[in-house]
């Protein structure tokens, strides 16, 4: 009888249904006190990605000027 009283003991006194509902408001409070920084996080992720790979692209050749083109930069012209 005695090995039944201490097993009691070591139970938790809670009701059955109610375990659960602790450990997801745990959770669900993390994801509130930290949902701004794990989007900021999220965001600039994102960006730095798009940033690599717009800038690690390779950079298209120049071609040919088009017929009768005047570079209006070019001051070697005599009028």
């Amino acid at each position: 009888m005695a090995k039944k009283n201490r097993s009691n003991q070591n139970k938790p006194s809670y009701p059955i249904g109610k375990s659960g509902a602790q450990q997801e408001k745990k959770e669900e409070d993390f994801y509130r006190k930290h949902k701004s920084t794990i989007w900021t996080i999220i965001v600039l992720i994102i960006l730095t990605f798009f940033f690599i790979v717009n800038n690690t692209r390779k950079v298209p050749d120049e071609g040919p000027y088009p017929p009768n083109y005047i570079n209006g930069n070019d001051t070697t012209e005599t009028q």
